[in-house]
């Protein structure tokens, strides 16, 4: 579970960071490609994890 609320975490901060790079640089910015980029990985890596866990309960 650990490792569940810890991704959670991370991809809260990755949301206040692209938002603030929004913001910052607007949207048509390497920078914020690159943070949705990286918050995108972090969601596919969160639902990986969690589409793992389903399938041991089930087992």
């Amino acid at each position: 579970m650990r490792k569940r609320s810890v991704l959670k975490d991370q991809i809260e901060q990755g949301r206040q960071e692209l938002s603030r790079l929004v913001d910052q640089y607007g949207i048509p910015s390497v920078k914020v490609l690159e943070q949705s980029m990286a918050l995108d990985e972090l969601i596919n890596e969160y639902n990986r994890f969690t589409t793992e866990m389903n399938m041991n309960i089930e087992k």
